[in-house]
């Protein structure tokens, strides 16, 4: 398929809504609404004892204190995911991480965002600090690895679910 014209029809803080038209092998033509978005990056940080996550108010969904993987919107110019994952990482529980591991890409909703997410396992944790956003209002939640399946019952966001699901998969591996 080929996209034939492309309008911007809303410009946000956090994403763009475009109307894109498409042009299929068949001659065909289809309009699709699209929401841009620059990617995400999302971390699995443990250590021997703990899943680090953090809980924060997600006001789309009504949600006062979600469960999820600390994470972070690709949003600074050529910032380099892997140092958006390290970034993130400090300002969201302050810590970092000497062993960084590409876990998976996807997309979050492909029927009409193109927003990709990264999921990295973070090990090797140390203290770290960095300012975090002036908006974000987050917990950090050091949880039991030996309660992860707990974790997955709680959390209902699809990246952390993602991960923590990825991560789940590689402990019974080894």
């Amino acid at each position: 398929m080929e996209r034939i014209d492309s309008k911007t029809v809303y410009e946000g803080k956090i994403a763009t809504v475009r109307e894109d038209e498409f042009r299929y092998p068949d001659g065909s033509t289809a309009t699709r609404e699209i929401v841009g978005h620059p990617g995400a990056v999302a971390m699995v940080a443990h250590d021997d004892l703990h899943l680090y996550l953090v809980r924060q108010p997600r006001e789309a969904v009504g949600e006062e204190a979600l469960l999820e993987l600390p994470a972070g919107k690709l949003d600074v110019p050529g910032e380099s995911p892997l140092d958006c994952a390290k970034r993130e990482l400090a300002e969201e529980i302050g810590k970092s991480a000497s062993e960084w591991r590409e876990l998976k890409r996807f997309y979050t909703s492909p029927g009409f965002a193109e927003e990709e997410v990264i999921v990295y396992l973070a090990t090797g944790l140390d203290d770290a600090s960095a300012e975090a956003e002036e908006e974000e209002r987050l917990e950090s939640v050091a949880w039991p690895l030996a309660e992860l399946d707990a974790a997955i019952e709680e959390c209902r966001d699809s990246k952390s679910l993602i991960g923590m699901l990825l991560f789940r998969d590689l402990r019974r591996m080894s």
